[in-house]
């Protein structure tokens, strides 16, 4: 989703959990949410949001008017599509800034007054969740932008031959290919760049180091995981690492050692460099493949995960 400028429609607060919230003319956000409110505090759930197109909506299927507030959202917005909207994600109103933590929640049924008066909740599905990045002051009818924040990735493949261009590599494309239908079918957007370099352990230093300083979210090389005089790739890596992750691959291992032996033989590494993560590829096209199918199943949780979000 690009960047898109709605209406705040209202300001609603409540001082319990699980009760419509009422409507307020000024609201101020400090940084554990909107100050009254009863879900502000030191959790990422602090600001919730809906929008009035999901009211109507709701309201059409149910036969029935429902108000800002009704469904305990602290932000009633208009002309934003927040079924778009993807976790990491900044809403900006005059000096508030928000991130998205979470899509949606757990609906708790008949300990909900909501539910209890409609039935059922818009909430669970449509709504968002925010915390607070910066303080300021809420009105209705003030702007609000939705700032998007695509994940970021750098694959880099790793080969002294595909860096002089004896052969073409087939790896790189493979995980991007991997990567880009993964997400297809995500809320998230992704921003892929690729690199392909020798296999230089000053040279693959140096890019992680970038990479990390740049605020890349994920690495994956491809390359350079055997036991060759010039395979260095996990060496590297660790050399660098904060935090290492072996349990993701040793169960790539495992799982494809049981039909193909020389799979066990792989030092493929996962781990973390300050908020970037690496993980380590052997150089086919097929173990790419592999390899990131499993990867893949964790990958968001671990990103919420370094953003210090609690996405249970």
């Amino acid at each position: 989703m690009e960047s898109s400028t709605g209406t705040l429609v209202s300001v609603n607060i409540s001082v319990a959990k699980g009760t419509p919230k009422v409507p307020v003319a000024t609201a101020d956000v400090d940084e554990k949410g909107i100050v009254t409110d009863a879900h502000a505090g030191p959790w990422h759930r602090q600001v919730s949001l809906l929008s009035v197109e999901s009211m109507a909506r709701f309201s059409a299927e149910e036969g029935r008017t429902f108000q800002p507030g009704d469904f305990a959202e602290n932000l009633t917005v208009q002309g934003i599509y927040l079924s778009e909207v993807s976790v990491l994600g900044r809403f900006r109103s005059g000096s508030v800034e928000l991130e998205v933590t979470q899509l949606g929640k757990r609906c708790h049924g008949d300990g909900c007054a909501i539910f209890q008066t409609a039935g059922k909740c818009v909430m669970p599905k449509e709504g968002l969740f925010c915390r607070v990045l910066s303080t300021g002051t809420l009105r209705p009818g003030d702007t609000i932008e939705y700032i998007p924040r695509p994940l970021r990735f750098l694959v880099i493949t790793l080969s002294d031959r595909a860096s002089r261009g004896d052969y073409e590599d087939h790896s790189g494309p493979r995980a991007v290919q991997c990567l880009e239908q993964f997400f297809a079918s995500k809320r998230w957007t992704v921003e892929i760049e690729t690199r392909i370099l020798p296999d230089d352990a000053d040279k693959l230093r140096a890019a992680l180091i970038e990479a990390r300083e740049s605020g890349i979210d994920a690495v994956f090389t491809s390359g350079g995981t055997g036991i060759g005089p010039r395979d260095i790739t996990p060496d590297v890596v660790l050399r660098l690492a904060d935090k290492t992750l072996p349990g993701i691959m040793e169960h790539i291992r495992q799982k494809y050692g049981q039909e193909k032996p020389a799979a066990l033989l792989s030092r493929s590494v996962a781990a973390v460099l300050g908020g970037t993560l690496v993980y380590t590829l052997p150089g086919s096209p097929r173990a790419v493949e592999e390899y990131l199918e499993e990867i893949l199943k964790t990958l968001e949780h671990i990103i919420c995960t370094l953003h210090e979000i609690d996405a249970h």
